[in-house]
């Protein structure tokens, strides 16, 4: 029988479960404190591990192997006792300490991933996947910081072939499904465990980062799942906490795989659960600070799903976001843009109707009037305006009958203050796109006079970077111009567009200005999944500046 049979074999008896267990009630059989993962900081254990007859200055290959030989054969030998000697654990707990110290001399292996393709040739890493579930979780949680280590990210980039390799058989293994059932087990009241659990989310974060593409397998693999009942469960703060809303971020961030399975799950009620406590209270620190962003960061991924809108109105979010809105605590500036999220597109119709019935317009205007300042927690001033000019924008757009015409009473209240707003804002956007407007220009000149060429992808560049200084909040504030002067009752639409034309002539603004920058919009507005949605949006955005 060779080793990887040896591996495989599944004895008849079932092996004892050695899980549980406390500081303060050690079972016999538990690998010593010194020997436990974690203790590598330890001088002796240093000492210890550099005087050990594999370790050399330099691993070379062929010490590699033999590492990799005594670790496969203490692997066999821990098996071979516990088999013989299920319910004696004075019987295998030698073999188990043996056996966890050769895990943690395997450390060393990170140090050389241009010899990582050994792991994979000499089937190590389907050993290191299968002593995940090692009975005793000591191992399991040696097993899992070993893989952490070796997976580290800028570890991983140095040999990116012999990494590759190693993260394939990891995969192929279901690494994610197993850490997750390895993870079900563990007890974070005690230390090592707790430890354990924050190694295992660092191996996600490593695999997830070198291959952006394995998120949505990595979600279907049970860890969504996990996250979510880890940060709703009911435990102090902690930085495993913090961790998981971190991972829960990435895997939402790109994949609608991910958002869809989210709502499925109740995802959705979960995320609004735990905001739902900084609704009125600050966070306590700043991990904590961190975490609630991470929280409304999930949200505003998930929103881009339209069937998890639906999840949001029927789950009260925006009357939890528009609490915020007036507790003026650290959350407000994020509720604001969950509001942009929930409201956007033709998706955020029924959002948009819903916020004017629960009385928002008294809560988001107030912000338009005065853009809050910078907090420790959210978006800069620039994208607040941003993101309240693409709310106001949205529901221009999406709301109709009694909720529309209340939202375009609000223009004319105070002499048409928020007009004077409006333009206010208008003028402070077009004087930051006009310098950089200079900057490109002069950059153009730069690459004519050097013969580079300035085809499509340079001005596509040229395109982003003026998005970037304002553009695109100028956009917003524009299209709210025509939406108020060109629509609604010609009463109040009338005297909104002869104030909007007085503040123009007063500043030395032009209407044809204002054109130009809406059919720029035009030409780039639009969902580039659905062509017809992309064409009906530009034809009225160009029959509102015929009409302006």
């Amino acid at each position: 029988m060779d080793v990887g049979e040896l591996l495989s074999y599944q004895p008849d008896k079932p092996i004892a479960n050695l899980k549980k267990r406390r500081d303060d009630d050690r079972p016999e059989y538990d690998i010593p404190r010194k020997k436990r993962m974690g203790d590598d900081d330890d001088p002796e254990r240093i000492l210890e591990m550099a005087e050990d007859d594999l370790a050399t200055d330099v691993l070379d290959e062929t010490n590699l192997k033999k590492m990799l030989l005594q670790f496969e054969k203490k692997v066999y030998r821990n098996q071979e006792m516990r088999i013989k000697f299920p319910d004696l654990p004075e019987k295998f707990m030698e073999s188990e300490i043996e056996l966890n110290d050769v895990i943690q001399e395997m450390h060393v292996i990170a140090t050389v991933p241009e010899l990582y393709h050994a792991l994979v040739e000499l089937n190590t890493v389907q050993s290191l996947l299968q002593l995940l579930t090692h009975e005793n979780t000591d191992i399991a949680i040696a097993v899992v910081d070993l893989i952490q280590e070796l997976t580290d990210v800028d570890t991983l980039n140095e040999s990116e072939e012999g990494a590759g390799a190693v993260v394939d058989v990891l995969l192929e293994g279901q690494v994610v499904a197993v850490l997750v059932q390895n993870l079900d087990r563990l007890d974070e009241n005690v230390k090592e465990e707790s430890d354990g659990v924050h190694n295992t989310l660092a191996i996600v974060e490593n695999i997830t980062e070198f291959r952006t593409e394995v998120t949505t397998e990595a979600a279907q693999q049970g860890l969504l799942q996990w996250l979510l009942k880890r940060v709703r469960a009911k435990m102090p703060f902690d930085g495993n906490k913090l961790y998981s809303s971190e991972i829960l971020a990435i895997l939402l961030q790109n994949s609608d795989e991910n958002r869809q399975l989210l709502g499925e799950t109740d995802g959705i009620d979960v995320l609004l659960q735990q905001l739902a406590a900084y609704k009125k209270h600050d966070p306590n620190t700043k991990d904590e600070i961190e975490y609630m962003e991470n929280m409304f960061n999930c949200l505003c991924s998930s929103l881009m799903l339209p069937a998890n809108r639906v999840k949001f109105l029927k789950g009260e979010g925006l009357q939890l976001m528009n609490l915020m809105l007036r507790e003026k605590k650290l959350s407000r500036n994020s509720a604001i843009k969950v509001l942009n999220h929930a409201m956007t597109g033709n998706e955020g119709l029924d959002n948009c109707q819903k916020f004017v019935d629960i009385l928002g317009l008294r809560t988001v205007f107030p912000l338009f009037m005065k853009t809050p300042k910078l907090a420790k927690a959210g978006p800069t001033p620039d994208e607040l305006e941003e993101h309240i000019s693409s709310v106001i924008g949205s529901l221009l757009r999406n709301c109709s009958g009694p909720q529309r015409q209340r939202l375009l009473n609000k223009f004319t209240e105070n002499d048409h203050e928020k007009v004077e707003r409006l333009l206010e804002l208008h003028f402070k956007y077009l004087d930051k796109v006009r310098t950089c407007d200079e900057q490109i220009e002069k950059e153009k000149r730069r690459m004519r006079h050097t013969g580079d060429d300035i085809d499509d992808t340079a001005e596509e560049v040229f395109y982003l970077k003026r998005l970037d200084v304002g553009l695109f909040t100028l956009q917003l504030i524009d299209y709210i111009m025509l939406e108020i002067c060109a629509t609604g009752a010609p009463s109040v639409s009338g005297s909104i567009r002869q104030r909007v034309m007085q503040i123009l002539n007063m500043r030395g603004g032009s209407i044809k200005v204002i054109r130009n920058i809406m059919r720029e919009y035009a030409g780039n507005i639009g969902d580039a999944k659905d062509e017809e949605l992309r064409e009906a949006e530009q034809n009225r955005i160009i029959q509102l500046v015929d009409k302006f």
